[in-house]
């Protein structure tokens, strides 16, 4: 299955990444697959019974405020923190372009310019109103989270238009109030270098079936040719049989392509 998945890649002409949560595990990011597996990253949320799709929620922002800042203000810092794993490099040097429901930036960290953020991003923010539909980069932002209680201290950030609260800009759970502009006009860019590619390959790399936003997209971009590699360790099955299916790691599965594909390749 290796050496028919780096066949594919080694004879494309575009190559087209659709990354989901699982991408980031091997740089030692949590995973949040199931409510035991986030709350052994976040135990006081165990205590307090909270699952991800809780505080995942844009209602806290406006309810309990230090709540929700407690939680995506640790997971804003852990993200910084973070150094993206060898295998992004590895899809940098094939010259790759990304889709990805990831929040987190390790692909831009990695060197990637075109990456399309179907789900926002942390490292951005925007009103919680919103007062306007202005996103900003939360570069200066420095949120103080007190691990006992998984609770941010004041003060939060705050919107630079109108003065009120700030949150990231991320898509959340029942969320109306996103302001997905930058996600669209990004979105916009892929679609039309994904309809004006040729002979394109597709790597789907850590993307589940619970939201199948990242599967379906990898399966839309090779439904045509057939030509997709699903990398995933839990859930690498593909219908009909139209694709390469590979039960690995993404850092497992792209080493070992890696030794098999050259890294420089004309892809578009």
């Amino acid at each position: 299955m290796l050496d028919r998945a780096a066949g594919l890649i080694a004879g494309a002409d575009a190559l087209l990444v659709c990354a989901g949560a699982g991408m980031g595990v091997d740089s030692g990011l949590p995973d949040f697959r199931g409510g035991s597996g986030f709350w052994r990253a976040y135990p006081p949320y165990e205590r307090l019974g909270l699952r991800f799709e809780e505080l995942a929620d844009p209602v806290h922002f406006v309810e309990d405020p230090t709540l929700a800042w407690g939680f995506y203000g640790h997971r804003l810092e852990l993200y910084r923190r973070t150094v993206p794993h060898a295998g992004f490099a590895v899809l940098h040097g094939w010259g790759a372009r990304v889709f990805t429901s990831n929040v987190d930036g390790q692909f831009q960290r990695a060197g990637f310019t075109d990456v399309a953020e179907v789900h926002g991003s942390i490292h951005h923010l925007q009103c919680v109103e919103p007062c306007t539909d202005d996103v900003w980069p939360a570069d200066d932002v420095d949120v103080v989270v007190d691990l006992s209680t998984m609770r941010a201290e004041s003060p939060l950030p705050a919107c630079r238009n109108c003065g009120g609260l700030a949150r990231p800009n991320i898509l959340m759970f029942g969320d109306w109030a996103w302001v997905g502009g930058p996600s669209q006009r990004a979105l916009d860019d892929f679609t039309a270098w994904r309809r004006g590619a040729r002979n394109l390959v597709v790597l789907e790399l850590g993307a589940g079936q619970a939201v199948p936003t990242v599967r379906r997209q990898a399966e839309l971009a090779s439904a045509a040719s057939g030509a997709l590699i699903r990398i995933n360790p839990r859930e690498p099955e593909i219908r009909h049989g139209r694709g390469v299916s590979l039960a690995m790691g993404a850092l497992e599965a792209l080493t070992a392509l890696a030794d098999l594909v050259p890294t420089a390749r004309p892809v578009g």
